[in-house]
């Protein structure tokens, strides 16, 4: 059984940076486990889990072992931990040339060979082992008996089509559920596969965009990031009251901050200018639209809020205290050489605070110094707001049954 009232989690995307939300997470179960006991078995924290990008990989992992949150939340850890980029994609000499480099020839003079020898590279790099990981990570077949059995009531994954131009949230439910449409947003119930995970996780240019079937129709499809004005929205069209945001960059950088550096910017500053924009801008309006929604509503009689739709939402945000690009600035080593070659042909290189690029190398750096950084300060960031956790989920209020429990034996639940 999940908790009430229904409560969601929202994982946003950001390619390595997702490391964190599993920090997060487990401190999260740590903290449950500590405030429950035993009691910590009977329920899942989260009814509805909704995933952007790396984020979607996460959110399909966690919800596939519903019944099981803590042991999912572990098996997630020992993935991030022990993170090596050749598990996301090839970062050996060949497969970097022959994606990378022909992509980066592509996008000068080299297009007129290209166009001779007719050769269409689709992306900076290739993410085919990313698809074999899936299918040993994240058991989806799972899913029908995590419905049936109530340990979950609903699933939802973003990607946006290159075909249509729509941003679509796929999502699977324990009931039939109307989907929703509104302006350039599309939602579609369906049995969601590893193909579904690939195509939100697909960041543009770097890895190559996902063919999806949508009601007959074959579309191409990458990173849900995209276009995701609302990213709040799903989890609450599918019912949640409670929303549980996870971030994977600052939702604001501190006042007073100064830049020393007045170059011109190179092409790697100019696209982690851009994956800024695509993964973290949208989730930090959201939150701040969602805020207005609630402050406006507190103001209302209760006759007013009867004839609106708009209902209040409580909500407990969670993200990086430091900035990632600085965390990512001093593991740029950690890359594979030809990796390190390939993205210093954009600008990324240096090291500590003559590191460049290194926002966009923040996104693609799935190797365990940064991965465990990124865990580490998660952990350290949920633990600092242990008490805003309890009284989010209510847990402060069943610590007096957690003492009870004690007291009577370690194997007597009481409620």
């Amino acid at each position: 059984m999940y908790e009430t009232p229904l409560t969601a989690l929202v994982l946003s995307g950001g390619g390595a940076r997702a490391a964190y939300q599993v920090g997060v997470l487990r401190a999260l179960a740590r903290i449950r486990r500590e405030a429950l006991g035993p009691l910590a078995r009977l329920r899942n924290p989260f009814g509805v889990i909704c995933g952007t990008s790396a984020g979607a990989i996460n959110a399909a992992a966690l919800a596939a072992n519903a019944d099981r949150f803590e042991a999912s939340v572990e098996v997630l850890a020992k993935v991030w931990q022990n993170f090596g980029t050749e598990q996301v994609y090839r970062s050996d000499s060949l497969g970097v040339i022959r994606s990378g480099a022909q992509w980066l020839t592509m996008m000068s003079v080299g297009w007129l060979i290209a166009r001779w020898r007719r050769a269409k590279p689709r992306s900076l790099l290739d993410n085919t082992p990313l698809a074999q990981l899936l299918q040993r990570m994240v058991p989806l077949e799972r899913l029908p008996m995590m419905f049936e059995q109530k340990h979950l009531h609903a699933l939802a994954v973003t990607a946006s089509s290159y075909t249509t131009g729509e941003h679509f949230t796929f999502f699977d439910a324990a009931q039939a559920i109307e989907p929703w449409q509104r302006s350039q947003r599309v939602a579609v119930q369906l049995r969601l596969t590893h193909a579904h995970l690939l195509a939100s996780s697909a960041i543009p240019f770097v890895f190559p965009a996902t063919s999806l079937d949508v009601a007959g129709e074959q579309g191409w499809f990458g990173d849900g990031s995209m276009r995701q004005t609302a990213p709040l929205s799903p989890a609450v069209h599918l019912g949640a009251m409670r929303l549980l945001i996870i971030g994977a960059g600052r939702m604001q950088e501190p006042t007073g901050r100064v830049v020393a550096r007045h170059d011109y910017p190179n092409l790697a500053q100019i696209a982690g200018h851009a994956m800024a924009s695509i993964f973290l801008d949208a989730l930090a309006v959201d939150i701040e639209r969602m805020r207005r929604i609630n402050r406006t509503l507190a103001l209302l009689p209760d006759s007013a809020l009867a004839d609106t739709p708009l209902k209040p939402l409580e909500a407990l945000v969670i993200s990086p205290s430091q900035r990632l690009d600085d965390i990512a600035a001093r593991h740029l080593k950690a890359l594979p050489a030809p990796v390190r070659a390939l993205l210093g042909g954009v600008g990324v290189g240096g090291q500590g605070d003559q590191a460049r690029g290194s926002a966009l190398a923040s996104y693609l750096l799935f190797e365990a110094p940064f991965t465990q950084e990124l865990m580490a300060l998660g952990e350290t960031d949920t633990e600092s707001r242990k008490d805003e956790v309890l009284r989010f989920f209510g847990w402060d209020l069943m610590v007096p049954a957690r003492r009870r429990e004690s007291a009577a034996g370690p194997d007597v639940l009481l409620p």
